[in-house]
């Protein structure tokens, strides 16, 4: 039998509103952010903010980023497919490839490292400075990510470009 919209869960609650609470961690974040995505193509970082926000299981951060990047003309095709990024190369460039993989390796790191192989192929497409800011990129929405589930900040809400500064 198939669910029904009036079988839905309801929407859980916040735990807090840690932005309310802790201001200027919150406008520190903002600041970093910004500073983190200059001289990254804007294409390329939501698709890394969607990956690393999938692996972290951020669903917050997940309403943003792939409304952001539809917003920005991204397609539903490479977003649906960017969790199985693996099995689905053909529709992402060797450069797209190897920011998503390391992306998979910054994010998960209980190997304990970021394998050389997946930093050698960032490498051959990223000049050093742009993989200086690639990495930036990533680490920050880690932290985003971190601050989202463990407050459980509620998906669903959030309008393409509203947290813009």
């Amino acid at each position: 039998m198939s669910e029904t919209r009036n079988d839905v869960n309801h929407e859980h609650s916040p735990r807090m509103q840690w932005a309310k609470h802790a201001p200027e961690v919150y406008r520190a974040m903002v600041r970093l952010d910004a500073a983190a995505q200059q001289g990254v193509d804007p294409t390329l970082l939501e698709l890394v903010k969607i990956r690393a926000s999938q692996l972290n299981h951020c669903a917050f951060c997940l309403d943003m980023h792939t409304k952001d990047a539809l917003a920005a003309g991204e397609s539903v095709d490479r977003i649906i497919q960017l969790s199985a990024w693996e099995e689905s190369q053909h529709f992402y460039t060797a450069r797209e490839i190897a920011a998503i993989e390391l992306t998979d390796a910054v994010t998960v790191l209980t190997d304990g490292f970021v394998p050389d192989e997946v930093y050698e192929k960032a490498a051959k497409h990223f000049e050093e400075a742009e993989l200086a800011q690639l990495i930036a990129a990533i680490a920050v929405i880690n932290a985003w990510n971190r601050f989202g589930v463990t407050t459980r900040m509620v998906p669903g809400h959030y309008t393409p470009g509203q947290y813009k500064h």
